[in-house]
Parts: structure tokens; sequence; C-alpha cells
């Protein structure tokens, strides 16, 4: 191999390196995709319903986003938790109490109740998180 072949070659792979640090560093998987964002883990809170911060929980089709999680009253007697990040790209979802779904404002991403895919962008389901109302107390859970 003479010179200008070598470098033409160490040329070439240096790019195909760069180029995949480049879409690593950008939130990209190795397929140029958008890389669905990290749920959280270890998730264990309480929030006081009668604290005047968590007050959208006392309606149903309330919700609230604490610690990465959004937290939607479902009805008078069930609650929904699941990672607040869309896993499109990360943006934060809201509760849609008319149609029951979490959505993403940004591309159009809707998830049931219980964090499935309805309808894409997304490809990924949500994470959901366990809940227990004792009292006014309401603990959200991994």
């Amino acid at each position: 191999m003479d010179r200008k072949e070598f470098l033409t070659t160490v040329g070439k792979g240096s790019i195909v390196v760069c180029t995949a640090c480049f879409l690593a560093s950008c939130g990209y998987d190795s397929g140029g995709n958008p890389a669905a964002p990290q749920a959280p883990q270890g998730v264990d809170f309480t929030l006081d319903l009668t604290q005047s911060a968590n007050q959208s929980l006392k309606n149903v089709g309330g919700f609230l986003v604490k610690s990465g999680v959004i937290v939607a009253r479902i009805s008078s007697t069930d609650f929904s938790a699941v990672s607040a990040a869309c896993t499109h790209e990360g943006f934060t979802l809201v509760y849609e109490q008319a149609s029951a779904r979490f959505h993403c404002n940004n591309h159009g991403s809707n998830f049931s109740s219980d964090g499935k895919v309805i309808n894409g962008p997304a490809a990924q389901a949500l994470t959901k998180y366990k809940t227990t109302l004792e009292g006014n107390n309401l603990r959200v859970f991994s």
C-alpha cells in the first residue's frame, strides 16, 4: 500500500468514527434515529393532595409533572403515572382527559393511559409506575 492509499483509508475511517460520535452526542442512536430518553429509575415519591402544588390532581383529568414522571387523575379513584418525556424526542407530555391519553404537543405522538403507543412518530411505550392512594397521600413508585 502506498502513502496516498494509506492516508485515504485512514481518513475515511476517521470520518466514520467522528460521524458516529457526533450522532451519539446529539441524542441519536448508531442508525441515525433519535435516541429514546431514559425514563426515571428508582421512582418513589408521595404527593399530598391537600397541598396547593398538587391541587390539579383533585379533579378527574388533572395532571402534573414531578421528577420526570407525569401523574394524571384518570377517574375518581384511579391515577396513572408514566415517564413524562415522549419516547420520540423527549418533549414533555400532557394529559388529555377527553381522549384519556398522554399527548406530545411537539410531534403529535399519543400514548394510552397505561403508556402504550397509540400513534407515532414515537415507537416505544412510556415507562409505567405504580400508584397507591391512602387518604390524601398519593404514592408513585417503581
